[in-house]
């Protein structure tokens, strides 16, 4: 066993370091707008808060600063707040620098079968009006001043109908530290960023922190109503884009970052914990080779190799540490690009067995009808679920 663990986790980090397209490298990135386009399109920001009093101030005052040559309108989305978002947003579009025209609308009683966040995104979408962009972005992300004009240069100037950005994810807390920077090196592997962003392949996927979509594009897709049910909506957006023959691209963001604080490990386990079982089609078959998978691929060569003076096998020991390399090599990019040690790739097998906990839960919850909550809604199961399977 010790050797079959061993020769299997050594060949599954051969594959993922130098054939799975490279998705460990971090190198898509959005380029400067070096060369502006003839015309500047319209762009519509719209954000869907719901209970976001502590953050919407700075993403309204982020957006009202974006240095823009074209029409900047900003729709903020009252989602049933019961706190003070609607008045602290109002306040902001009044007094922070900047032309662009902030409105803030209250989201209509959630229309069965769509999500929240969704039903707040087609009343957003609705308010706008005529507007060859939208820029959905969240409540909780602030965004530089030149972030737009990137957005708009890199749709146009390579002719993408969507353009997504992972946006940075706070890392400051222990428990940040730990699984944020995995959380981003684990998306990258579900869905490598290059082939994304390769019109010839299916994979398809998108952050929803921050959607720059031509609006032609979303409607000749179906619009938001195709996907109403997904509770991992900008996937979902991306895949129904690229279906049609939109040309979707993914990067990873230098100057947008999240401000959503996870001191503890609580708000990390439920935003997980949310996804997960959806992410594997609500499939108990799927989940039980996703958790076999990660035992086997993260856990497997540190078991083998701090075993080695019980089994004593030093062939499948150098194995193992061959393995752990790698996977320390490849998490090194995403640990620098958080300003973390290198070293702290040694901790990575770590991270991954508290995410298959985290999606053990998750089928958990499902189980007892408790799936896809968030922010005081129950979803259950998603009407279109991915699936991991496709996704490799």
């Amino acid at each position: 066993m010790i050797v079959f663990i061993a020769g299997f986790s050594l060949l599954a980090w051969c594959y993922l370091a130098f054939f799975h397209r490279d998705f460990w490298r971090g190198d898509q990135r959005l380029p400067p707008a070096l060369d502006p386009p003839e015309h500047w399109p319209a762009v519509t920001a719209i954000v869907p808060a719901r209970n976001e009093a502590a953050t919407i101030e700075a993403c309204v005052r982020s957006l009202r600063g974006q240095v823009y040559q074209g029409t900047l309108r900003i729709i903020i989305v009252d989602d049933s707040s019961t706190d003070d978002t609607a008045s602290l947003a109002r306040i902001a579009g009044a007094t922070a620098p900047g032309t662009a025209k902030v409105d803030v609308i209250t989201a209509p009683p959630l229309p069965a079968g769509w999500t929240g966040k969704l039903a707040a995104l087609n009343a957003g979408l609705q308010h706008a009006g005529e507007t060859e962009f939208v820029w959905f972005t969240d409540a909780d992300v602030v965004h530089a001043p030149s972030t737009l004009t990137r957005l708009a240069a890199m749709a146009l100037g390579s002719r993408r109908d969507l353009v997504s950005l992972m946006v940075r994810l706070r890392c400051k807390s222990p428990w940040e530290h730990l699984l944020i920077p995995a959380f981003i090196y684990f998306f990258q592997m579900l869905y490598p960023f290059p082939a994304a962003n390769d019109p010839r392949t299916r994979v398809a996927a998108a952050a929803g922190g921050c959607v720059l979509l031509r609006r032609a594009r979303l409607a000749a897709a179906g619009g938001l109503e195709a996907i109403k049910g997904e509770i991992i909506d900008d996937c979902a957006l991306a895949r129904i884009i690229k279906r049609a023959g939109g040309r979707p691209w993914l990067g990873l963001a230098d100057d947008s970052h999240s401000l959503r604080v996870a001191d503890s490990l609580a708000p990390l386990w439920s935003m997980v914990k949310r996804t997960a079982f959806t992410q594997l089609g609500h499939s108990y078959v799927q989940l039980a080779f996703a958790v076999l998978g990660l035992a086997l691929v993260f856990l497997g060569p540190a078991f083998v190799v701090l075993t080695f003076l019980w089994h004593g096998k030093l062939l499948a020991t150098l194995a193992g540490i061959m393995a752990w390399s790698l996977m320390v090599w490849t998490y090194r990019p995403t640990l620098l690009d958080y300003q973390r040690s290198p070293w702290e790739g040694l901790r990575l097998p770590a991270a991954a067995a508290l995410y298959c906990a985290m999606t053990i839960d998750s089928a958990l919850s499902h189980g007892q009808h408790r799936g896809g909550q968030w922010k005081g809604r129950n979803y259950g199961p998603s009407s279109n679920p991915s699936n991991l399977a496709k996704s490799l």
